[in-house]
């Protein structure tokens, strides 16, 4: 007989999303614009120039996405908070229209049994503040829109989330250039990454000083760094992207500060002046270090490097190791599940947080529907079913994850990817709108159901 893994009682399952990749309507209803406007209205930025000023329609559509939700036995959803739909201007004048969106959703959800989670910020700035994240004047602007949004629904709100993804809205936005505003600067990179932690540690007491029975927490995604043993580079190297990837942003959330051979780095990168550079100020540390009640952790993929070929050690260090078709999934991601738990394990063994709540894993497969209408997505409850099976070894090992949020409920705007990446349990027709839940969104009711999963032996 197969055993069921069986996970601890009270154990809350759910879905995410993210505002600006569901719910359109970018210029309704005094919405302001965001940074991510005008990235994906900038031509070449985003695959096929595509943008979400319609999405999913979720502004419109949200009762129908809580009613899919109830009827497959979800019991959580992590939603964002769209920062210009509030603030149109990023400060000052409060757009009501946006507070009474967001009420409504929220009451709706908790008629529907679902346990509402919401992430202050997930990426869609208004752009009309000035500098963006290099500015440290943003970091008052997002103390007093957190204050006015968890004031309004800490009532109905027990768990926030401040900050998703420092690292995506630091690195990949202003020092890679991936993500809005598209810069290639990494000394702006380190910049706005400081100005996010300290956002975060305001936003902590935000929520402190308005609601004694709400807990908070940030969201980070994290990556083991594993060296190629076929053709491994350097220790020093292995060292720097595990710094720099996770490091840079948990080491100070839990008191650590910056780490200190990151710091020495980036001095001798050029990217920052001194290991005491002039931005921290005086009281910054502590600012970050406000005590938490939990860690989010998205986990997708490990980061596996690798000495480059010959003709390329010129110009690259390292490189990422390429997988065969069959290993990884269409955001050329590889499925690697033990990564799940060697992260989970390292952070709880490393940082001690009081509870870990998986905040996103998930997979992009584009499986549409078949001739009867139906979306058979195997590959992705696959992806899901090893993933379980290694947070639920993690749980057996003492790791106090208290939740698991799959991402995402539904098809959206991947960022920069545009349309072509699928990782919703609900397929989106984005001609019609139409939502169809796929296979994974059954199996992943039947999880919640049984609050476990089935043993698969693993290859």
């Amino acid at each position: 007989m197969t055993k069921l893994l069986q996970f601890p009682e009270n154990f809350k399952w759910g879905t995410a999303t993210a505002s600006y990749q569901v719910e359109g309507g970018v210029y309704e209803d005094g919405k302001g614009e965001s940074i991510w406007d005008v990235f994906s209205h900038t031509p070449g930025r985003v695959i096929n120039n595509e943008n979400a000023d319609v999405a999913c329609d979720h502004y419109h559509l949200w009762q129908q996405d809580i009613n899919l939700m109830k009827s497959l036995g979800y019991k959580s959803y992590r939603f964002s908070l769209s920062w210009p739909r509030i603030f149109p201007d990023g400060v000052g004048r409060i757009n009501q229209a946006g507070l009474d969106f967001y009420s409504k959703l929220i009451d709706a959800l908790l008629e529907a049994g679902i346990e509402p989670f919401v992430t202050l910020y997930h990426w869609d700035l208004p752009s009309a503040l000035p500098g963006a994240w290099l500015n440290r004047a943003i970091v008052e602007a997002f103390a007093d829109y957190s204050g006015t949004v968890i004031k309004a629904f800490g009532d109905r709100v027990k768990t926030w989330f401040t900050i998703n993804e420092p690292l995506c809205a630091s690195h990949l936005s202003y020092s890679w250039g991936e993500h809005a505003p598209g810069l290639n600067d990494l000394s702006k990179g380190l910049l706005a990454a400081h100005h996010l932690l300290l956002a975060h540690g305001k936003a902590v007491q935000e929520v402190r000083s308005a609601w004694k029975d709400a807990q908070v927490g940030i969201v980070l995604n994290m990556s083991c760094v594993n060296n190629d043993p076929d053709a491994p580079v350097s220790e020093d190297i292995i060292r720097h992207i595990d710094g720099e990837t996770n490091r840079w942003f948990i080491d100070p959330i839990y008191g650590r500060g910056y780490p200190q051979d990151m710091l020495e780095d980036y001095v001798k990168m050029g990217a920052l002046g001194s290991i005491s550079p002039d931005f921290i100020k005086p009281g910054d540390m502590a600012l970050i270090a406000q005590p938490t009640d939990l860690l989010g952790i998205n986990y997708y993929t490990r980061i596996f490097v690798s000495t480059p070929p010959e003709d390329q050690r010129e110009t690259h260090k390292f490189v990422r190791k390429q997988f065969p078709p069959e290993q990884i999934t269409e955001m050329d991601w590889e499925v690697y599940p033990q990564g799940f738990f060697d992260i989970l394990e390292r952070v709880h063994q490393d940082y001690h947080p009081k509870q870990i709540m998986v905040t996103e894993n998930g997979a992009s497969y584009s499986d549409g529907p078949d001739e009867s209408g139906k979306v058979h997505d195997q590959r992705r409850i696959e992806y899901f079913q090893t993933h379980l099976q290694a947070l639920w070894q993690a749980i057996q090992a003492g790791v106090p994850v208290t939740a698991y949020i799959a991402w995402s409920l539904m098809d959206n705007f991947e960022w920069a990817r545009g349309y072509a990446q699928r990782f919703g349990l609900i397929f989106i027709d984005y001609a019609t709108l139409k939502r169809i839940p796929k296979d994974s969104a059954y199996w992943y009711a039947e999880v919640i159901i049984r609050n476990g999963i089935f043993e698969s032996k693993q290859e």
